[in-house]
């Protein structure tokens, strides 16, 4: 497809390299000719100066011929006129805008047919998202939910001393009691697609999939206390920030926020009424110390620094916090941290990118299209859920006897209220759901594709 992105900030940027990769046609617009000189050279992609809310520079772009305008530039003003804009010169496209102010989510999602918006993104509202559903079901480093919610792959770290070091994975269900599948580890920064035969080991990620009370048997079983979260101590006091304590406030968890900017402590006060807001720099540890930081159920790291993020984690990790979440950027950091005790880690950037490439992979194949998909082991495979239509393959027959491509795990199959994870005999019948394991160098667009031809 023909896609025009407008922004070639840090969104902007892997959205070029995520759809450049997928055989896109990618056009990107900025107004900084160094910038776009940097992506040139690094992709294959047409360049062009200028506003991306101009007309001129627009019909300068071929805006009549292309099928998707994505408005990723750090204003959100621009991003929403030039979705207008580029509408009033092609019907047909369809608009994506990256809107990031609180006030103006709620209007454009309210106003989306007005300034015609076939899609609205918050990347910090998505973050938020994400580390509140962390620290409410507390226990694993990441989770993804499929089958509304029926079945999950999640991550978890191979501990010194874990029940899981050495364990063969045919072996895995004797372990941890429960019925769950081990569909990709990272080990060494190699990521593996396992077979039966596999030895985990200490220091592994693993990503396990499963039915969320078999996941969280699991965990009891290898013994991994899951602890309910009550109170949290976040740093950094931006817009994250605000969505996450809105959020957690609704469930009843209280929060407390520490920022070294008295004029957004202030306005935090007075947004946030029932959060605890302390003026302070969290460079300085004596800050946390006095703020007793071994005494919260949770520590989030989200100021606008990722080395000041990672080393504040680490000290939370020396304070014995339970659950640790740090917000990172530039997601290409989170493997030169793989090893570090700093718990979960978010990126907004890479939360927003996968959004948009979901909808623009579902453009181009609605029949067929994958439902969900979601990025784990570090961006090095990808987790797909699709629905078995009349025009799959191989219904009805047992997996044992399905030629499936390499690198390609089938890791569940709902049907109806009911999913499995699946062995040899089972089988998917019209109207089931699959998801579907895979390495990032094998694009799966459709459910077929997953098949040997």
């Amino acid at each position: 497809m023909r896609i025009l992105i407008a922004g070639a900030g840090k969104v902007g940027k892997a959205l070029t390299k995520e759809l450049s990769s997928e055989g896109h046609d990618i056009t990107l617009i900025d107004n900084s000719a160094r910038i776009l000189e940097d992506a040139m050279e690094k992709y294959d992609v047409i360049a062009l100066e200028g506003n991306s809310a101009s007309k001129t520079i627009l019909e300068e772009a071929n805006i009549k011929d292309m099928d998707v305008f994505i408005a990723a530039t750090n204003a959100d003003e621009v991003n929403l006129l030039s979705c207008l804009t580029a509408h009033v010169l092609n019907p047909d496209i369809h608009t994506i805008a990256r809107i990031r102010d609180p006030e103006y989510v709620e209007q454009a999602y309210m106003m989306r047919g007005i300034l015609s918006l076939s899609l609205v993104i918050n990347p910090e509202k998505q973050a938020a998202n994400e580390i509140a559903r962390l620290l409410k079901y507390p226990g694993f480093l990441q989770r993804e939910s499929f089958a509304k919610a029926r079945v999950e792959i999640v991550e978890l770290k191979v501990n010194k001393g874990s029940k899981l070091a050495n364990v063969q994975l045919a072996k895995l269900p004797s372990v941890t009691r429960s019925q769950v599948l081990v569909c990709a580890v990272v080990r060494e920064r190699e990521t593996f697609m396992p077979d039966g035969d596999f030895v985990l080991k200490e220091g592994d990620r693993i990503f396990v999939t499963g039915h969320p009370q078999q996941l969280h048997d699991m965990l009891t079983h290898i013994g991994v206390i899951n602890m309910p979260v009550n109170h949290v101590l976040v740093t950094g006091g931006g817009k994250i920030t605000y969505y996450l304590a809105e959020e957690l406030m609704k469930s009843g968890i209280s929060i407390s926020i520490i920022d070294n900017d008295m004029e957004k402590c202030e306005e935090l006060a007075g947004k946030l009424p029932n959060a605890t807001i302390i003026h302070g720099d969290v460079s300085d540890h004596s800050v946390l110390e006095s703020e007793e930081i071994g005494g919260y159920d949770a520590f989030v790291s989200m100021t606008g620094m990722d080395e000041l993020n990672i080393i504040t984690s680490l000290y939370a990790h020396l304070s014995k916090v339970p659950q640790i979440i740090t917000k990172l950027g530039r997601g290409e950091s989170a493997e030169m941290v793989d090893n570090l005790p700093i718990g979960s880690i978010v990126c907004p950037k890479e939360l927003c990118t996968m959004h948009i490439v979901r909808y623009v992979r579902a453009m181009q194949n609605k029949q067929g299209a994958a439902l969900t998909i979601h990025r784990i082991a570090d961006g090095h495979a990808e987790a797909i859920e699709f629905e078995v239509d009349e025009d799959t393959k191989y219904i009805g027959v047992p997996f044992k006897d399905v030629p499936t491509k390499k690198n390609v795990l089938i890791v569940s199959v709902g049907h109806g209220i009911h999913t499995e994870i699946p062995n040899g005999n089972s089988s998917f019948k019209k109207g089931d759901t699959v998801v579907v394991v895979t390495n990032s160098d094998t694009i799966i667009h459709q459910l077929n594709d997953i098949f040997e031809e």
